[in-house]
């Protein structure tokens, strides 16, 4: 017997760096999907090459993938045939309250306001510490929103590698749609209703990720990097429970799952960070050479929104320090070896407990 089609759905996906461009492949090759681009240069680029020469070079993209530089144009491609639709917004962090600003604009004129909206980023804002969803509910207050996070490099889904990720949202219809539009072949859609435990598993672990980094760049050794791994998980955890998240979440794709593969994988960019650092070369002459990081965005964004809720978490604190204040980073290590002795069992880091002492 075979499988149900999927629902008619057409997608359109804001933003052409590596991941929005990713999921716009993987949607492209199920539903109608146009991926718009700021840059008016990249986007007739793309459209004449098939290729995101800038962000995935040497990845093909399917043919029927459609490009446009044009927002309104992009949206209007939502209202053809009265089917399902679904917009993905695949800007950073730094980007979100600017894409949302214009959306606020737009879709009321357009009769697209009760359009699903799914955001891919990661991270805290930089001068607000909030997470995707308070941008969000602020610049877009009816909207219907969720996120779409989890273990996975932007080179390998647009490569149609095997991936899985998960959608949370509180909405049934935002979760069905993204699933719609995502799952199948080699991609794997999950569902969660706890937005609040994605989004700071997807904004933490960069931030572990950039401390294994620096673990692995100072040859400190694979115990080491597992014991910032598996204390980086009790610290994702702690801090998520605090904010409103399920514990449970921590131990699944957009807790572990994220948190092993950013701060292990070659396609890491907040690891590289870290290895560099742990090297010896100045953030500055890192950050100028290309690569950027989430997790040394967000870094000092989460932690002063932890210390304004009580929550300790030293491992972001020694990565602020070493990125931002000039402190050795074998100094931050040490002071991370100097704590006290405690009981594993007796704070909130057990994914599968929940908080059960003081942190």
């Amino acid at each position: 017997m075979n499988p149900p089609a999927p629902p008619r759905l057409r997608v359109a996906v804001l933003g052409a760096g590596s991941w929005g461009t990713a999921l716009a492949a993987a949607a492209s090759r199920r539903h109608p999907t146009q991926l718009w681009a700021r840059d008016a240069a990249q986007a007739a680029s793309m459209a004449a090459t098939h290729e995101n020469a800038r962000y995935l070079p040497g990845v093909s993209l399917p043919k029927n993938l459609q490009f446009s530089s044009d927002l309104d144009a992009t949206l209007r491609c939502l209202q053809d045939d009265g089917g399902h639709r679904l917009i993905v917004l695949g800007v950073p962090v730094a980007g979100l309250t600017a894409i949302c600003d214009e959306l606020s604009r737009r879709l009321p004129a357009l009769g697209l306001e009760d359009t699903p909206i799914v955001w891919t980023c990661k991270g805290f804002e930089a001068d607000t510490a909030r997470l995707p969803h308070e941008i969000m509910r602020e610049a877009l207050p009816g909207a219907t929103g969720g996120a779409l996070s989890g273990p996975s490099f932007a080179r390998e889904v647009a490569q149609g590698l095997p991936v899985a990720l998960t959608v949370a949202s509180s909405s049934p219809a935002l979760r069905d749609a993204t699933t719609a539009a995502f799952h199948g072949a080699a991609l794997r859609v999950y569902a969660s209703t706890d937005l609040i435990g994605v989004e700071v598993g997807g904004a933490l672990k960069n931030v572990i990720a950039v401390a294994c980094g620096i673990c692995d760049g100072l040859a400190l050794g694979t115990n080491a990097r597992a014991a910032l791994i598996t204390r980086g998980l009790a610290e994702m955890t702690r801090f998520g429970v605090a904010l409103g998240a399920q514990a449970e979440t921590f131990a699944g794709l957009t807790g572990l799952g994220d948190l092993v593969l950013t701060a292990t994988g070659e396609l890491s960019r907040n690891r590289r960070v870290g290895l560099e650092i742990g090297a010896g070369r100045k953030l500055a002459d890192i950050l100028a050479s290309g690569i950027t990081a989430e997790g040394v965005r967000c870094a000092r964004a989460a932690l002063e929104r932890a210390r304004a809720i009580n929550v300790e978490l030293p491992i972001t604190e020694a990565v602020c320090a070493v990125l931002f204040d000039g402190v050795a980073p074998m100094t931050a290590v040490s002071a991370l070896l100097a704590r006290d002795a405690r009981n594993e069992g007796a704070d909130s880091g057990n994914p599968l407990q929940g908080p059960s002492g003081p942190a």
